[in-house]
């Protein structure tokens, strides 16, 4: 059963890391960015959808989430390759804080 014990409060990421680069198919230095979720496109097909479906009578058609069941979410890392600059994301593990340092 498990307890809990292993459970990651705080994490350091170095700035720069060496990884393997799909396009220079070699390994390169790398920055080390966090990943952020651009902006919603409100005239996208499922925002138009979601819009049309919400509209008139008849409530919410999705279930809306009262209580989160995490408490933490997957911090995405964002590494781009300084010599082609080439950009991949690599999901880390849960974890409250990650300090990019």
């Amino acid at each position: 059963m498990y307890t809990g014990l292993f459970r990651v409060v705080r994490m350091n990421v170095p700035k720069e890391i060496t990884t393997y680069c799909p396009r220079c198919r070699k390994h390169q230095v790398h920055t080390v960015s966090l990943y952020k979720a651009g902006k919603r496109r409100a005239l996208a097909k499922g925002e138009r959808h979601h819009r049309r479906e919400k509209k008139g009578y008849g409530g919410q058609k999705y279930p809306l989430q009262r209580e989160f069941a995490k408490t933490t979410k997957k911090q995405t890392l964002k590494l781009t390759c300084k010599v082609c600059g080439y950009t991949r994301h690599k999901e880390g593990i849960r974890l409250r804080k990650l300090v990019i340092a």
